[in-house]
């Protein structure tokens, strides 16, 4: 196998005494550990790594930093994974992707052959006609569409969450970011410094030096960051959002985190630009960075003989390091007409490099069965944008581009930061940020080791959260739009965006369909809308379409920018979250009566009390306890709310949907929220204390949402009302079954628990042994029930004290789940669970908690449209008439033929009524009780159900009102 390796010093970061095997397309290939996929390969001469989406082209790396789509690969259980930038492992399988039989012979590249048959837009103006021929392309669309392959079948790695809090985030460890790290660890604010690298440092890691003031910048700059005490390095760190209030996404590895600074400061770089000739996207096209990280990072020979096409020094240092690497230097084309006299170019003449000044790279092409370049066409530029279509003819198996960058700004545009150009300037430049927002480096303007470090320093002097937003003009000359390296061939193939294989002449035709500004542009013709998002293409569309339309450059401005800039794995969205563990006041009482705990939002509750292998068996014996003697539960996480005040019957008639006008003090009332667009937010009951003085709760999994909602509707509603939060002041318990009342008689009391004082939905306060309670009579399990709401501090006393007190009545602790089984035995629906983000009250059969006669409420004007409109779906009972059938998961679809009209929400055996039984989305046409339906249930298997009757326990609500 040949090996394009260098030897040392070259390759930097590759532990050469550690060799890794790896395969790529089935083939056997070795690597170094230190390596990226892409580097690995490279040495080992394959510089292919992909198919582009549209025309499947051969495609490879042009950065070697993470920036393009071109390096998308498949590893045998992660799809898109940059290549560029992934670390090697040892045994990796890599694939490449968008292939259809494999990247050397990809039976998809015939498309290329029916290009012009695919026309910008050609999405929107075909697959439509005839009537329903998208059927048909909807299938062929999908299965050659999208980049990686998912496997079904990979188990999730773990993924976490993590939040940290600092006085400064400074993103990006390059000169800049370091200067400004030490500049305000020196102040004693506490620093983060989060970089993309393996390593501090930037482009300083791999560049050509220039002349500084410091002998080596980047291992001085490292070492005092990393010695300093202020400082906290995050290397292998990608923010990929800055949003409100400075909240900051950090991916790095399979954690996720979530960073609060009082300050930020953005010192992200620039991005080099390609440049815009025939078929400038062969592998073998790469960036003058992408070269040096090639040789200085990872040892590797970028090709045996190379063209530079540049705009300035840049372009320079980069032939230098290639000729000081054993590449053949055939020539370095600068687009300008004079060379100029820097360093680099002063070097490269003394050496003999032969320059061609004013010229530019026309086309390029590769050999059959060549999948690289193999020369270049070089000729004269005649004008703007224009070159001759004669010239010279060069061979080479690498063209090294180093023809301008463009500011790595979508994290600052995310913050309302401006870009703009001058008169004439192809590159925008940063104009001005908001008040608390910083940049430095070559976001900000500068080019130099000697202008970042002053301009980082000089931030780090002044970034205190409190100050106005800080911009220091960088030194960084401006780009000639007239000049920028973009000349449309007769031919085509001159690609703006590689991710999408946009081209000059899509461009141009869009504009003359109407399509002229720079968003509707980007729609129409996907440009920039691919996973580089925009960072190779964004300057030359919008040169493009300022001389298109004849406006001036410098008002062309940008498109939106928007989070992630950076791709992000659904792990890290997905992964485990690192939030408060909250405990009722009896959870200590709860284990040790073995109890097996369950989360429930940020609590801690008990599911069923029994060993891990009885499951079934406990909640059984806890159902049939409530229902027989008396059951305890613990529903201290409930939300609660003290509303009082002149004003707090109005305050309830507006923020709720059921009327409140006419209760009586003493009793309570199911109170129903919904939204503004009529949709169920959550519920609870409504307990009158007094005149002006309300008790509500809340749900579990709604309380925290809700009391903000509260204070949100008395913002804007000005009533004479107070309201407070007082769930963590109260725990709750709820006592349910025959026994109920008299376990509760048994135990000391001023209040009066008997039928006729204390009626279904009554309410009292008073004491139960020596605890002050606040006691609702409701039935949410469909028994004699009592809910108690005590002070925390007395709660877990009182819990002993009814235990003990209903021992001889055979009352027994119940769970969550058993609460569940009850529940829905009386039909009762949990919000959340049998409502979603579009359910509204007639859809949930919960019309009745509708105050129709009064005048407003949240949601009022829309439940009454949806009302007009009928409804598409219904809540449903439902038995299983087969008892042999397993029972149906929740989230199991109903059918009817092919068609999908709902979706099983609850579902349990009812060990009271021994058969299944459940709730469910029907279609309004399948609603009617006795109606069957097909549950498409775990496998396949279809389970045949009937609409039942509710409750389907104690219909005549009699044991709830004994």
């Amino acid at each position: 196998m040949t090996t394009q390796r260098l030897p040392l010093p070259a390759g930097r970061r590759i532990d050469r005494s550690r060799p890794l095997a790896f395969e790529f397309e089935g083939r056997s290939y070795e690597g170094y550990a230190g390596d990226t996929v892409a580097s690995a390969l490279a040495a080992c001469g394959v510089w292919s790594l992909s198919r582009s989406f549209k025309l499947h082209r051969l495609r490879g790396p042009f950065s070697f930093a993470g920036e393009e789509a071109s390096t998308l690969v498949q590893l045998d259980d992660e799809p898109n994974v940059h290549a560029d930038v992934r670390g090697l492992e040892s045994g990796m399988s890599i694939w490449a992707q968008n292939t259809v039989g494999g990247l050397a012979s990809d039976r998809a590249s015939i498309i290329g052959r029916f290009e012009r048959f695919l026309p910008v837009g050609f999405y929107y103006k075909a697959f439509y006609r005839p009537r329903g021929v998208w059927n048909l392309w909807e299938k062929i669309i999908r299965r050659v569409a999208g980049l990686g392959r998912v496997d079904l079948t990979w188990r999730p790695e773990y993924f976490d969450k993590k939040h940290s809090h600092c006085d400064v985030a400074v993103i990006g460890g390059g000169a800049a970011g370091m200067s400004t790290a030490l500049a305000c660890g020196a102040r004693g604010l506490d620093v983060m410094l989060i970089e993309r690298e393996p390593e501090l440092g930037g482009w300083l890691t791999y560049a050509r030096s220039k002349n500084t003031s410091l002998r080596n910048p980047v291992q001085e700059l490292r070492q005092r960051v990393l010695e300093s005490p202020s400082v906290r390095v995050m290397t292998n760190s990608v923010c990929t959002g800055w949003f409100a209030d400075n909240w900051l996404s950090i991916a790095q590895s399979n954690r996720l985190h979530k960073i609060r600074p009082k300050s930020v400061v953005a010192c992200t770089g620039a991005v080099s630009q390609p440049a815009i000739f025939r078929n400038n996207d062969l592998p073998g096209v790469i960036s003058s960075s992408g070269v040096q990280r090639l040789i200085r990072l990872y040892g590797v020979r970028p090709g045996v003989r190379a063209v530079v096409l540049t705009a300035g020094d840049e372009g320079y240092g980069a032939a230098l390091d290639l000729a000081d690497h054993g590449t053949e230097v055939a020539c370095v084309v600068d687009l300008r007409d004079s060379p100029g006299s820097g360093e680099f170019v002063a070097e490269c003449l003394s050496r003999g490099l032969r320059v061609l000044s004013g010229q530019t790279v026309r086309e390029a092409w590769c050999y059959p069965h060549q999948p690289r370049i193999g020369g270049v066409l070089v000729t004269d530029i005649t004008g703007p944008y224009e070159c001759a279509d004669d010239g010279e003819s060069i061979n080479c198996d690498l063209l090294c581009v180093a023809v301008g960058s463009a500011p790595s700004g979508g994290l600052l545009l995310q913050v309302g930061a401006e870009f703009a150009r001058g008169e004439g300037e192809a590159v925008p430049h940063l104009a001005s940020v908001p008040a608390g927002v910083f940049a430095a480096g070559a976001v900000a303007g500068t080019d130099t080791v000697d202008a970042a470090l002053l301009q980082g320093t000089r931030v780090g002097q002044t970034v205190p959260a409190e100050v106005a937003g800080l911009f220091l003009e960088g030194e960084q000359g401006r780009s000639d739009a007239g000049s920028w390296p973009l000349f449309p061939h007769p031919r085509g193939h001159e690609f703006v965006d590689l991710d999408e294989d946009v081209t000059v002449r899509e461009i141009l035709d869009a504009i003359a369909e109407g399509f002229g500004d720079l968003e509707l542009l980007k729609r129409y013709t996907t440009v920039g809308m691919g996973p580089s998002q925009g960072r190779h293409s964004a300057v030359a569309t919008s040169v493009l379409t300022a001389r298109a339309t004849g406006s001036a450059i410098a008002s062309m401005g940008g498109t939106t920018s928007r989070p992630p800039v950076y791709p992000e794995r659904f792990g890290l969205l997905a992964g485990r979250r690192f939030q408060p563990v909250r405990r009722t006041p009896m959870h200590g009482w709860h284990l040790e009566a073995g109890a097996q705990m369950m989360t429930a939002g940020v609590w801690m509750r008990p599911s069923y009390y029994g060993q891990p292998d009885e499951r079934e068996a406990a909640i059984t014996r806890e159902v049939i306890s409530v229902r027989r003697a008396a059951g305890l539960i613990d529903v201290s996480t409930l939300g609660g709310f003290e509303i009082r005040g002149p004003d707090a019957v109005e305050f309830l008639e507006r923020a709720y949907t059921t009327a409140f006008s006419r209760q009586r003090t003493g009793r309570t009332r199911y109170a129903l929220l919904t939204d503004e667009s009529g949709v169920i937010l959550d519920d609870g009951v409504a307990a009158r204390i007094g005149p002006d003085h309300f008790y509500v709760t809340a749900s579990t999994s709604g309380a925290d949402q809700l009391y903000p909602k509260l204070l949100w509707y008395q913002a804007q509603w000005q009533l004479d009302v107070d309201i407070a939060d007082v769930t963590s002041a109260y725990g709750a318990m709820n006592i349910a079954g025959p026994a109920a009342r008299d376990v509760l008689c048994d135990v000391a009391t001023d209040i009066d628990f008997s039928s006729t004082a204390f009626p279904y939905l009554g309410f009292a306060t008073g004491q139960l042994g020596e605890a002050d309670v606040r006691v609702m009579r409701i039935g949410f399990v469909g028994e004699l029930g009592y809910e108690i709401h005590v002070p925390w501090s007395q709660c877990r006393q009182l819990w002993r004290l009814l235990i003990e007190a209903g021992r001889l009545r055979g009352i027994r602790p119940f769970g969550v789940e058993a609460q569940r089984v009850l529940r829905l035995e009386k039909g009762h629906v949990i919000v959340t669970q049998d409502t979603d983000g579009l359910t509204n009250p007639y859809e949930a059969d919960l019309g009745w908690a509708i105050g129709r006669r009064k005048r407003f409420f949240v949601g009022k004007r829309s439940i009454e449209i949806l009302r007009e409109h009928g409804i598409k779906r219904q809540l449903v009972g439902y038995s299983i008439p087969d008892r042999s059938e397993p029972v149906p998961e929740e989230g199991c679809l109903v059918i009817r033929g092919d068609e999908i009209t709902g979706r099983v929400t609850s579902s349990a055996w009812s060990p009271v009524l021994e058969r299944a039984i459940g709730l469910a989305y029907v279609g309004p046409d399948q609603a009617e009780v006795g109606t069957g339906f097909t549950i498409k249930a775990a496998a396949g298997r279809h389970t045949e159900a009937r609409v039942a009757k509710l409750p389907f326990y104690d219909p005549g609500n009699i044991r709830q009102g004994m």
